[in-house]
């Protein structure tokens, strides 16, 4: 009776009612969809570091990471690679040799770390070898003269390997992609000009166009005014295992794109082979070992029994390689519960707000209940069970919009390309997926529930202080 009794009385005033119902199920709405955002983020950040970077566990010679000594080699790899792959749960091992050095053109030069790698082996542990990009060349598939280095994009601009021009097919597919005459008229004088850097080419479109324009129209033009000499040269110089300097020449064999600005920047690949020659480093040695694994769940596991088998050799997982995403991926279920615990609490307040005038419009009526022998204990759970009712219905509304717009938008997407120099910098793809755990809904629901009793607590106590006498008396 008292929950028929209370759901009436939600609908008495539908106007009020649904006013609250809309608010909570923005609310959750807008607290849903931000975690699976964040939560997308994360773990696309997560995906991309193990499958391109770093993998799930390396073993390298103890002190190796502290200063990258190319004299820190593990030798007689072929015993310590048995052991790995014999480990439950390994499904890949791949062979590196990590040395610092300086990547240099006739322009500019930086620093770098030369990874030696086995492209096959590679591929059977990471997903690099797929973020070639179209037109720059192939992962290692080509054979040259000269030996073969893989850059990433910003290094190569870095190097002013890319570059960037303007001609008369370009102005002719920016039409194509939309850009009005009287801009690709404006582009016309750049026709024949080569700018050596990306920086030098933005700085004369914001000379040419105005602020709305730049932004509108400026990063379509710079992509198609993207140009890159496929098997363009450099020069790598390091020091061997005795520390003695070495200069190779080097033919990009391609660009790699991730979502990782400073690993682009600062990491090139070339064959083991073509680096051990030059580094005087003995066959079967190594400085690094990377162990890819089934699942990352088991990361812990595996990593701990191959510190046992492996006593005179350093043994990292994922999570000590890079304890800061280490700690995000532990921290977010609790960031997240934070994160709606703010927001239903504000709607909290809205319900405190409502329920406190709904006992103050039905005084009277209260007190005749009350009078009539309706116990406290009866009209406290009427009231709660009425903040109850609002809170679930807009709950349950917010999270089945929730669960529409996450399952459309996971399809393709959110793009935030005009932030991807920010993102990327920070290691994400400005590309967001959604996506959430199921059980993350019903924590949800309990919140909302538990919101609601909160709510309804010092609306009923008002409620209970009710004089049944002076209650009836009042008009």
């Amino acid at each position: 009776m008292i929950w028929k009794t209370a759901w009436k009385n939600v609908w008495r005033n539908p106007v009020r009612s649904t006013v609250v119902i809309s608010s909570i199920t923005v609310g959750v709405f807008a607290g849903v969809f931000s975690v699976a955002m964040m939560e997308g983020m994360v773990n696309q950040r997560m995906r991309s570091a193990i499958d391109e970077e770093i993998s799930y566990i390396q073993v390298s010679a103890k002190g190796f990471r502290t200063d990258y000594d190319p004299a820190l080699i593990i030798n007689n790899s072929g015993k310590i690679e048995s052991a790995i792959k014999n480990t439950p749960g390994v499904t890949g091992l791949c062979e590196r040799i990590v040395l610092s050095g300086m990547a240099n053109t006739a322009r500019k030069s930086t620093g770098v770390q030369i990874v030696g790698i086995n492209p096959d082996q590679e591929k059977e542990v990471f997903s690099l070898f797929r973020k070639i990009m179209p037109g720059t060349g192939t992962y290692f598939e080509k054979e040259t003269q000269l030996n073969q280095v893989l850059i990433g994009q910003d290094l190569a601009k870095d190097l002013n390997i890319i570059q960037y021009s303007i001609d008369s097919a370009k102005l002719s597919e920016l039409k194509v992609n939309g850009i009005p005459g009287n801009i690709t008229d404006r582009l016309s004088v750049l026709t024949g000009k080569r700018f050596g850097s990306e920086k030098l080419f933005v700085k004369k479109l914001k000379s040419m166009f105005s602020a709305s324009e730049a932004a509108r129209y400026g990063q379509l033009i710079k992509d198609k005014a993207w140009t890159f000499r496929e098997g363009s040269r450099l020069t790598l110089t390091f020091l061997d295992k005795d520390n003695n300097q070495v200069g190779a020449a080097v033919r990009v064999t391609g660009l790699y794109d991730i979502y990782n600005n400073i690993y682009e920047k600062n990491v090139v690949f070339v064959k083991n082979d073509d680096l051990r020659k030059l580094s005087g480093i003995p066959n079967n040695s190594f400085h690094q070992l990377i162990v890819k694994i089934n699942s990352i769940d088991n990361t812990d596991v595996i990593s701990s029994g191959l510190k046992i088998k492996l006593p005179d050799l350093e043994v990292l997982s994922w999570k000590e390689i890079q304890p800061d995403l280490a700690l995000l991926s532990e921290m977010t279920q609790i960031y997240y519960a934070i994160f709606m615990l703010i927001i239903l609490a504000a709607l909290a307040f809205g319900i405190v707000n409502t329920m406190l005038m709904v006992v103050l419009e039905r005084t009277k009526e209260l007190g005749m209940l009350t009078a009539i022998g309706m116990n406290k204990k009866k009209v406290f759970t009427m009231i709660m069970l009425e903040s109850v009712f609002m809170s679930v219905i807009g709950g349950i509304i917010g999270i089945l919009i929730s669960m529409l717009v996450i399952s459309l938008t996971a399809k393709n997407g959110i793009n935030f390309s005009q932030y991807s120099e920010g993102f990327e910098a920070l290691g994400y793809s400005a590309h967001i997926y959604p996506e959430i755990a199921p059980l993350f809904f019903a924590e949800v629901v309990v919140l909302i529930i538990f919101t609601g009793i909160l709510s309804s607590i010092y609306p009923a106590r008002k409620a209970l202080k009710l004089d049944p006498a002076e209650a009836i008396r009042t008009e």
